[in-house]
């Protein structure tokens, strides 16, 4: 039953009139029965939303990824909503919803359950643009899309056919447009319209091509792969914001070796992560950072496939190591120290990476945090090792000290050593120092000048302020 407060909305603001193009024909509708999804697999605060839309007498469906994986029987990480209702009407309809982007305007509806927040993305029905003025460049990449359409030409917007099926959970139906099913069954991604087209439009959708076919395993067809070692320069016209995040969708992808492997294939690594030049060399040269960099992607794709979360900081900070770690060793041949040897490699490796894609600064203060730690974990005598564990950052630091024993890096017998430290209890960890000091070529750091000791009448009592 339709509140009053529904009705009150609905007589106050009318759906913008659609704007005139040409049909896109009906959409195939698929039963239950044909594409087996499981209703279990949704979320309710999806179908709560789609759910309140309809009552207010709105068309709503889950869309997208989410359909996609729904039907390829996983469970969806996120929930996007499509509706003919406009951002305004949407957000009125829902307590905490709020109206984001300025190319396209959505609305988030959050959820606050007993685990993270859940936020679903509502977007309204978009229309085509061929001849929309202003909001397409010169290039054909679409500066504004605040124009709004029918699903049928929302679909025809979308870009790829596994991405533009509609589902209704009131109904248990699916709308497909393009034959997104009959192309999962083939295990193809294709590209809906003129591949070319499309990329122009928006260079992000390359990315996206090439992160869907290595999370899906599906195979790019001849006419969406074709256009795209030619037009991949178009991606330097993107904001670095967005970059970013498309950059690490694909890295947390739960499938980035295989992403990285399609960004060469493609053609696409060069000039876009600089970093990526070094790690997909084939060259002898390179053998043991992509050991490095193959074990560290294949820990973060074990981790996100398990459902664990994983750190952007310390994704970054080891991508870059192999870099920063070649900058070090310059660095100290030169007769620097190897603290200020290692914050000049620092500032070298961000620095050259900001030539591509810009690491956002929150996530460099946490790259500089864990390369820190690594001379510190050499260090195990005195104090060291108690004001190293209650870094904010020790785990961080900690795990990436682990890959590097893990490839012959560093001396595995440190890795153990530091990992029976965490576990043991004081007595223990006395221990362990001890046979620490003991050790023939524990000399990590440079000799420091050794500190005076105070005289012990001024060494104040235990417990007393010093």
């Amino acid at each position: 039953m339709i509140t009053k407060f529904i009705k009150r909305i609905l007589r106050r603001d009318p759906m913008v009139k659609h704007t005139h193009v040409s049909s896109t024909g009906a959409p195939k509708r698929i039963p239950k029965k044909s594409h087996r999804i499981d209703p279990h697999l949704l979320s309710k605060n999806a179908v709560k939303v789609t759910h309140t839309l309809q009552q207010a007498g709105y068309e709503a469906f889950i869309v997208g990824g989410a359909v996609r994986d729904l039907a390829l029987g996983i469970s969806p990480k996120d929930f996007d909503v499509a509706t003919n209702a406009t951002p305004d009407q949407v957000q009125r309809l829902f307590r905490k919803a709020r109206l984001i982007g300025r190319r396209f305007q959505i609305v988030h509806v959050t959820f606050f359950g007993k685990g993270h927040p859940e936020i679903i993305e509502v977007s309204t029905f978009r229309a085509l643009l061929d001849n929309a003025g202003d909001h397409v460049a010169e290039s054909g990449r679409i500066l504004r899309d605040n124009v709004w359409g029918s699903q049928g030409e929302d679909a025809a917007r979308r870009d790829f056919t596994i991405n533009a099926m509609y589902y209704d959970p009131s109904s248990e139906t699916v709308l497909d447009y393009h034959g997104g099913m009959a192309d999962m069954q083939k295990k193809t991604l294709r590209m809906i319209g003129d591949p070319a087209k499309r990329y122009r439009e928006d260079p992000v959708r390359m990315l996206r091509a090439v992160r869907f076919a290595a999370k899906t395993g599906f195979e790019l067809d001849s006419a969406t792969r074709a256009p795209i070692a030619k037009l991949g320069k178009l991606l330097n016209d993107v904001p670095s914001a967005r970059l970013f995040d498309e950059i690490l969708k694909l890295l947390m992808s739960g499938y980035s070796w295989r992403a990285i492997q399609g960004l060469k294939e493609a053609g696409l690594h060069h000039g876009l992560l600089p970093l990526l030049d070094h790690i997909l060399d084939d060259g002898e040269d390179s053998k043991g950072a992509n050991d490095f960099v193959k074990l560290a992607l294949a820990n973060t794709d074990e981790r996100i496939q398990s459902g664990k979360s994983v750190s952007a900081g310390f994704l970054f900070a080891t991508l870059l190591w192999p870099d920063l770690l070649k900058n070090w060793k310059a660095n100290s041949s030169k007769g620097m120290a190897n603290i200020p040897a290692l914050h000049d490699a620092m500032d070298d490796t961000i620095a050259t990476q900001s030539s591509g894609m810009t690491i956002q600064r929150r996530f460099e203060s946490d790259m500089r945090e864990i390369w820190s730690m690594q001379l510190r974990f050499e260090r195990r005598v005195g104090r060291y090792p108690f004001r190293l564990i209650e870094s904010p950052r020790f785990r961080a630091g900690y795990d990436f000290m682990l890959l590097r024993c893990a490839t012959g890096e560093l001396n595995p017998a440190i890795g153990q050593w530091w990992t029976d430290f965490i576990a043991a209890d004081p007595a223990g960890q006395e221990e362990l120092m001890a046979s620490a000091k003991n050790e023939s070529g524990n000399t990590a750091s440079p000799a420091k000048r050794r500190r005076r000791r105070k005289p012990k009448s001024a060494i104040p009592p235990e417990g007393a302020a010093s």
